[in-house]
Formats: structure tokens, C-alpha cells, sequence
């Protein structure tokens, strides 16, 4: 049975609401396979609008995975603004597709992509909007498998009652091997409905099924275990890891956006994974290892994508882009290769011990000179031990005294504030910092007229990191710190000018806290705040603490529990966590050991040019460091310019 379209109906809509162009579809390079041929349908959504989920990298890439299979195909969603949401729901119009309109409830698997916990009300909307019973436990076979991946699904407890299931790492073969599951499953005539096939994903080791593990609290309302409940499910679920990138060139057929979106470039994932080690960054403990790309996988995939999408400019993603080991010639490689073409690079965000020159030129060679971004995170040489972030404020000075001495004038530094152990005074150094930052900018370049714009925002402990028992700063106490650090910067009449000063207040981080390290219990909230009209919480237009806090209080009320005590806490060892049976790889004692290194105010190395630190990754998940240099260049594709090649000669490019 063809599933039909509801553009019609959604049509009719679009001249009433903002932005129509982002539920229209038809974007160059996207996909859209006959209904009919294919048995297993995945709708990928990114809950966020259109031009931030449009970009983003995971739900690309397994949309191309998934409709290079044969017989499957795969779409997407994105969230609707609530203009176009109160229409729909005047109008009986459901959550679609934008690729052909199709309503998601007809879909095998609507899979999530989390990047940040603050898109959890959006799938609600979503779920409500598709027809789709918001709680797990009220779905027949009818319904999709709502399944949840990227970062945040490392902690997937709070939307324990809202998924079906959760993949935790890599999605690639994660997606296929799922697909394979379900195709079987329906082959077979759906034995055992919905619970089957949960089952059987579930037995794999690598899908979570939250309905299929119980969890037991002590009387002072911390838990007591999580424990399955039924037999032939494991005790821990593991994360996936993709080894040799090489082998995953997605995506190579990059979207292009109709609408405007926050990146309007192409961008190339240089390598995944990053030992360095800063403890309050969760992306980079759980996708170690660390994996590089090669330099001509990269110049490959660039080459492909420019051809396919016609953007302007390349990005080389990664945690740390200017850690690859060969990103000297990959920078330079690409720069020849499209200088005539104007093609420009970027990267991120670049280390201050990993910056050059060269590499800065190679940048921005071909394209633009824009400023440049650098996180020393922590404002004092203390507190940058106790983040385990290697930079000292000389090669800070050393590295920005090189650019506005090369002709840059815009530096921006990012910090944080709120880490474990900090004080007004580690704040208030970030000040000193800027100050000096700015002086030297005027002396090397002889002129008056540079800047350097402070980015602050508060730090959230998160799962699976050695802040993970970490007390968090309350938001009067942040806000606090902040005042006394803007009132400093402002105060001097000297510098304060060319610093610019950006920060977000302490109460978004709260709720971040609330829902990154909450448990089951915290389910009811969420839904709560759903219930009152809560959309968009990562907009500061939107977002409405006061409606987390009144909703947390009384969702929270009858389990004896409060947003403190998930938040401004500190955990111990003995403390069983809401995500101890979902394995990262990460051994919790070398993560313990960390967290005391880090009370001691000791640093660690990045393992990737030391010897083993036995954080357990490697062992436990049968995998290892892939780094170059490989010792190739990147030569030019083909010789512009010179001419047709005769046949005869037997010359290839």
C-alpha cells in the first residue's frame, strides 16, 4: 500500500507561517525512494529546526547509509516551529517527512539524533504530532520503534518511558545491522509483535531496551541497581565503534540546504576520537579511540563533495582538527588544489599548543580572514590542571602575539565557568588573560584597533567523564561569578573597550544538569513541562526556567527528590549512576582515579603520543589507535589546463 503524501493539506498552511521554504523538501542531493520497494523505512529526525538539523553531520550520514541498501529506504523530520504546529493540529495535518511528505507514523523506525538534552520536549511535540503514543508501553505494532542515538543517548533514562530504544556510539553499522533485524522480523509475518522484534534487538548486546531492565532505589532515593527483567538480555549494553574511516567516506553526496542554515559549508570529518583528555568534555571520552581518516580519504571525500553540492568552503571537523597528523599537509594539499577556485578551509576550533602559522595561512588562503577561536577553558593555570587542559598562558600570548602579528585583529577565547574546585579568582583571571591578550595584540601589530571577544558558558558534568560525580555551581552562584567578572573586564578603562564579553546565565545549564544526569525519575518532568507548552528549550527565546523549576518540583515531590539533588550534589564511588549498565568502554575506576588526579590538580597525557593509560577502551571494545602519518600527499586530482590528453597515449588522471 503506497503511503501517500500530505503536502497537500500542508500546503494550504505555509502561507500563514514563518520560514515555509523548510518543510518543503526537495533539496539537492536528497533522496527519495519508491514506497512500495522498499520493507524497512527509517525516518531520521534531528529535534531541532531545519537549518540546525539540516547540517548536522550524524543524521547525514545515515540517511546516505541507509539509501545506498537496497530495499530500504530512509527520510527525514525536523522540528516545526510552533507557528506551523497550532496549524497542524487546527488542521489534523501530521508530523512528515520532508523528503516526500509522508506521515512519520507510517515509518519502521523514527530514529533521533541527541546531540544535546534540551531537544527532549521537541520529540515529544513530535511524537504527538505523528499520532505516535508518547509513552513506550501504550504502542501496538502499528506504531514506529522510536529509537534514540548520538551524544546524549549515552544517558538515555529521563526518555526511558518516551524511546523504544537507544544505540549509544557509532551509527553506522549500528543502523544497518538493525535493519537487517527488522527485515527479518517482518519477513517472518511479525511473530511475537512489537515485543519480539525489541527482543531481538536487544539481544544483540548493542541496542538498549529500556522496558527490558528494571531499577530499584535505596530509601534516600539514590539507586540501588538496574537489573533485566527478563532472560537472554545482557546485564550491560555496549557502544558501537566504526574502525577505519577510510571504508565510511560519508557523506558523499552532502545536503544542500534551501533554506538558510548555521553552516553554510561543506564539511569532512578528519578523524573521530580524542585522547586528550580534558575531563569535562564527554564527546571526547566516549568516542575514543582515537581514529584518523587518511590524507587521501580526506582529499577524496572533498573532491566529491564540492563536485556534488558547489558550497564555497570546506570544513575539517573533528574534536581537535589540528591534532591529525598530517593536518599540515591536508591544509596545504587542499589549498593548492582549489586556489584557482577560491575554495576556503576551517576548522572549528583550533588548540593554542596546535596552532602555526602555516597552518593559519593555509586556512585562509583561498577564502576570508576571519577571526580566530581558541579555548583555553579555564582561566587560571590551576584550574586548567584541574580540567586536565595543557595550555599555560605563555602559549596562549605566544600563539595570539603570531596572529595579530600576521595580520588577524578578531581572537576570540572561549572559557567555562563552574568547573569542579573553582574559585571568584580563577574566574576573575580570565580578566588578567584578556588584558594581556589585547596588549600584546597592539603591540605586535602597532595598531590600536584589535579585539578579543571572552565566550563563556557554564560548565554541566555529564556521564561517562571524570566530572561525572562532580557537584555543579548553582545558577545564583554562577550568575554571581559572572557579574564580578563583567564589572572587571568593564572597569578597565584601558582595555575593557577591545574586549568583548559574551555569556549565557547560569539557569540553562541547570536544567542541562537536571536532564544529563538524571535518572527515570525525571521522565515525569519532562513530560510535565511538555504538557505546559514547553518547545525549543535550547532558544534562549523559548526556554522558560521558571517552567522546569515549578514542573520539577512537583513531578519530583513524591520520590523524595529535588533538582539540587541531582544537580549541585556530589556523588561517591559507592553511588551506583543511572548509566553504569550502558558501557562506554571507559573503566569507572580509571575514571575515578581521574576525578581524584583532578582534585589533586594533576595532569594527564594524551595516550595517542604516550603509552597506555589503561582507560579500558581498547580491550573492552577490540579496538585501538588508527593515526597516521601515512607519508602521502595530496597531489592534484587532475591537471587543470592542460589541454585534451591524447587517447592513444594511454594517460590516466
Amino acid at each position: 500500500m503506497p503511503v501517500e503524501s500530505v503536502f497537500p493539506q500542508l500546503e494550504a498552511l505555509l502561507p500563514h507561517v514563518q520560514k515555509p521554504i523548510q518543510y518543503v523538501g526537495g533539496e539537492l542531493n536528497s533522496t527519495v525512494k519508491p514506497w512500495d520497494e522498499c520493507d524497512v523505512r527509517w525516518a531520521l529526525m534531528y529535534p531541532d529546526a531545519y537549518e540546525v538539523g539540516l547540517p548536522n553531520q550524524g543524521v547525514m550520514i545515515l540517511y546516505e547509509v541507509l539509501n545506498e541498501q537496497e530495499g530500504v529506504l530512509a527520510e527525514r523530520t525536523y522540528s516545526v516551529w510552533p507557528d506551523l504546529e497550532a496549524l497542524m493540529r487546527e488542521h489534523g495535518v501530521p508530523q512528515f517527512t520532508v523528503d516526500s511528505h509522508r506521515p512519520v507514523k507510517a515509518f519502521d523506525v523514527l530514529g533521533l539524533s541527541f546531540s544535546t538534552e534540551l531537544g527532549y520536549t521537541n520529540m515529544l511535540t513530535a511524537l504527538d504530532l505523528a499520532g505516535i503514543p508518547l509513552e513506550s508501553r501504550d504502542r501496538t505494532e502499528d506504531d514506529p520503534i522510536v529509537l534514540a542515538g548520538g551524544h546524549a543517548a549515552f544517558n538515555p533514562e529521563p526518555i526511558a518511558d518516551f524511546i523504544d530504544a537507544a544505540v549509544i556510539g557509532d551509527g553506522e553499522q549500528a543502523v544497518l545491522d538493525m535493519t537487517r533485524i527488522i527485515r527479518e522480523w517482518k519477513a517472518e509475518g511479525r511473530p511475537g509483535g512489537r515485543e519480539e522484534v525489541l527482543f531481538r534487538l536487544a539481544r544483540t548486546g548493542g541496542v538498549y531496551v529500556p522496558a527490558f531492565y528494571d531499577v530499584e532505589y535505596l530509601p534516600d532515593g539514590r539507586i540501588a541497581r538496574v537489573v533485566p527483567n527478563r532472560s537472554g538480555v545482557p546485564w550491560r549494553v555496549s557502544k558501537h565503534t566504526v574502525m577505519d574511516l577510510d571504508e565510511w567516506p560519508y557523506p558523499k553526496q552532502p545536503l544542500v540546504p534551501l533554506a538558510e542554515t548555521v553552516h553554510e559549508r561543506m564539511s569532512v570529518e578528519i578523524f573521530r576520537g580524542c585522547t586528550r583528555g580534558c575531563r569535562f568534555c564527554q564527546a571526547g571520552m566516549i568516542t575514543r579511540p582515537v581514529r584518523e581518516r587518511s590524507i587521501t580519504g580526506i582529499g577524496e571525500m572533498v573532491d566529491k563533495g564540492l563536485k556534488a553540492t558547489g558550497f564555497e568552503e570546506v570544513g575539517l571537523l573533528s574534536l581537535s582538527s589540528a591534532d591529525h597528523s598530517e593536518i599540515g599537509d591536508v591544509a596545504k594539499g587542499l589549498a593548492d588544489r582549489y586556489e584557482d577556485d577560491k575554495i576556503g578551509l576551517s576548522l572549528p576550533s583550533t588548540r593554542v599548543d596546535a596552532f602555526n602559522i602555516d597552518l593559519a595561512n593555509e586556512l585562509t588562503r583561498n577564502g576570508r580572514r576571519s577571526g580566530l577561536t581558541f579555548a583555553p577553558e579555564g582561566g587560571s593555570e590551576r584550574i586548567r590542571k584541574v580540567i586536565n587542559k595543557m595550555v599555560s598562558e605563555e602559549d596562549l600570548i605566544r600563539t595570539v602575539a603570531t596572529a595579530y602579528g600576521n595580520g588577524w585583529r578578531q581572537v576570540k577565547l572561549y572559557f567555562m565557568c563552574g568547573l569542579p574546585t573553582e574559585t571568584d579568582d580563577d574566574v576573575l583571571q580570565i580578566a588578567d588573560m584578556a588584558t594581556r591578550v589585547i596588549q600584546k595584540g597592539r603591540e605586535v601589530s602597532g595598531s590600536n584597533d584589535i579585539r578579543c571577544t571572552v565566550s563563556i558558558g557554564g560548565f554541566v558534568p555529564k556521564p561517562h567523564t571524570p566530572f561525572q560525580w562532580a557537584p555543579q555551581l548553582s545558577a545564583e552562584e554562577t550568575d554571581a561569578r559572572l557579574a564580578k567578572l563583567r564589572d572587571k573586564i568593564r572597569g578597565d578603562k584601558k582595555y575593557g573597550r577591545s574586549i568583548g564579553f559574551r555569556y549565557h546565565d547560569g539557569k540553562p545549564g541547570i536544567v542541562e544538569g537536571l536532564l544529563s544526569r538524571g535518572d527515570r525519575r525525571i521522565g515525569a518532568v519532562i513530560r510535565a513541562v511538555y504538557d505546559d507548552g514547553g518547545r525549543f528549550d535550547g532558544w534562549r527565546e523559548h526556554f522558560s526556567y521558571d517552567r522546569w523549576m515549578a514542573c520539577a518540583d512537583k513531578a519530583l515531590a513524591p520520590f523524595g527528590v529535588d533538582v539540587d539533588w541531582y544537580t549541585t550534589r556530589e556523588r561517591t564511588y559507592e553511588e551506583v549512576l543511572p548509566w553504569d549498565h550502558l558501557d562506554s568502554g571507559l573503566d569507572k575506576d580509571w575514571l575515578w582515579e581521574d576525578w581524584q588526579d583532578a582534585l589533586d590538580e594533576t595532569e594527564v597525557e594524551d595516550c595517542r603520543w604516550t603509552p597506555c593509560f589503561d582507560c579500558g577502551v581498547c580491550p573492552q571494545m577490540d579496538t585501538h589507535i588508527q593515526i597516521g602519518p601515512t607519508g602521502k600527499k595530496l597531489l592534484p586530482l587532475t591537471v587543470k589546463n592542460a589541454g585534451p590528453t591524447p587517447a592513444a597515449s594511454g594517460h590516466t588522471h
